[in-house]
């Protein structure tokens, strides 16, 4: 139970000095750049799958792009290793955009049947590729399907990661514990309330299947956000360019980012800001106490 559990809140405890500059809510958009991955993994290679994880850098990518650059909206996307050696253009892309990039795994893979030994390799291969084709450290990690092992934690203290963003024990960002024993790992939590694969995401040979029309998911989004705007709190969204990037769902896509928009007082900003924000909150609570 008590292995990796949720610590102290990192909200700072006055709602008018949370967010910079005085904003009522932090906004954070994330992306998932998985592509052809999940299915390399399983070594499933036949053409159909291929292409479809295909769209998701040929197509959706770019109208992504397009989308958050017309909302000045910098995100975080979060890619697998291969996917960033199979196109040496995309994580730059990313970068010469104004985004941030984050660890993903190498190929997707399922760290829970992997060895301490073996996760640390496949992390520490995947940081030192997204560093080589970004430029710069990444200081964030989202462990693939959100999935931790006995040994992630570890792993992603060994490895010098601020933030993790895989766990949802709140609605808002906290420090993660081992044992009980503080980490100083930010934990900036997810939820499959606020990700489009549960609603959108299709496989034909399970049960898999798309049940909700994108409008109708966007009420559920609205109603996030509203929440998070309430609370002074985080809305965070997790979003996947082959799911969430055909047209149809652009249209919502493009719906939710104006309706954020005609809101005063919005912080739109990368998971890494967030958490070098909330971290120097932390810092500056406990030299005072």
């Amino acid at each position: 139970m008590n292995r990796i559990r949720a610590g102290q809140s990192l909200l700072h405890p006055d709602p008018a000095a949370r967010w910079k500059d005085g904003a009522k809510v932090a906004v954070l958009l994330s992306f998932d750049s998985d592509h052809e991955t999940p299915s390399l993994r399983d070594g499933e290679t036949s053409p159909g799958r291929m292409a479809q994880g295909e769209y998701g850098a040929r197509v959706a990518v770019p109208a992504i792009l397009e989308l958050l650059h017309r909302y000045e909206a910098p995100a975080s996307f979060y890619i697998p290793a291969v996917c960033a050696l199979l196109r040496p253009d995309e994580v730059p892309t990313y970068v010469e955009n104004g985004h941030e990039v984050g660890v993903h795994g190498w190929i997707h893979e399922r760290n829970t049947l992997l060895s301490h030994e073996q996760e640390l390799d496949l992390l520490g291969r995947a940081m030192d590729v997204l560093h080589k084709q970004s430029g710069s450290r990444p200081t964030g990690i989202r462990t693939p399907s959100w999935d931790f092992s006995d040994s992630t934690l570890d792993v992603i203290r060994e490895l010098g990661f601020l933030y993790d963003s895989s766990l949802m024990a709140d609605d808002e960002p906290y420090e993660l514990l081992a044992d009980g024993a503080q980490t100083g790992i930010i934990e900036i939590p997810v939820e499959w309330i606020r990700d489009d694969a549960p609603y959108l995401m299709m496989d034909r040979y399970t049960g898999l299947r798309p049940y909700m029309p994108p409008r109708q998911l966007i009420q559920i989004w609205k109603d996030e956000f509203d929440a998070a705007y309430a609370a002074n709190g985080v809305f965070q969204l997790t979003l996947h360019p082959h799911i969430i990037g055909h047209r149809s769902r652009l249209v919502v896509m493009e719906e939710l980012m104006a309706y954020i928009r005609s809101h005063d007082g919005v912080w739109i900003t990368t998971h890494e800001n967030l958490a070098t924000h909330v971290a120097s909150q932390l810092t500056t609570r406990i030299a005072s106490s």
